[in-house]
């Protein structure tokens, strides 16, 4: 497993990626008028951080860097359950200065399980345009 920073050249793929764990992952929302442009518009501004296992890109993570907010943690669905989401998120820890803190859709059940399988606490609560959601924040490193 390989974690490294973005490259313009991940950007095709990453769209994909992208589109395709959001609709494996969020069922419950109306993905209809999701675009693969959605990745460029999610990401601006953040650091972005690829995993490749096997020579493939098998998810990315994004940060808000100065304000130590992991906003995008997303794996290759065909790449669940290998590590890469773990890998990512290590790899995000010495990025941030301060408390890590990032938003889980409520009902994203997998990804909640996930977090606190890694001791992060549910620290508010709160609602977006994709529902209801737990503010989080990473266990003391």
């Amino acid at each position: 497993m390989t974690v490294r920073e973005f490259r313009e050249a991940d950007r095709p793929f990453l769209r994909t990626l992208y589109l395709a764990a959001r609709k494996a992952g969020w069922q419950w929302l109306d993905s209809q008028h999701w675009q693969l442009e959605d990745f460029d518009h999610s990401v601006l501004g953040e650091k972005v951080l690829v995993a490749e296992y096997q020579e493939h890109i098998a998810g990315f993570a994004s940060l808000l860097v100065a304000d130590s907010f992991l906003h995008n943690l997303f794996i290759d669905p065909a790449s669940q359950n290998q590590g890469v989401a773990s890998a990512l998120l290590e790899a995000c820890y010495p990025l941030c200065r301060k408390k890590m803190l990032l938003k889980c859709l409520t009902r994203n059940l997998h990804a909640l399980a996930f977090y606190q399988r890694r001791d992060w606490l549910v620290i508010s609560s709160g609602l977006s345009e994709k529902g209801d959601y737990f503010l989080m924040q990473a266990p003391d490193r």
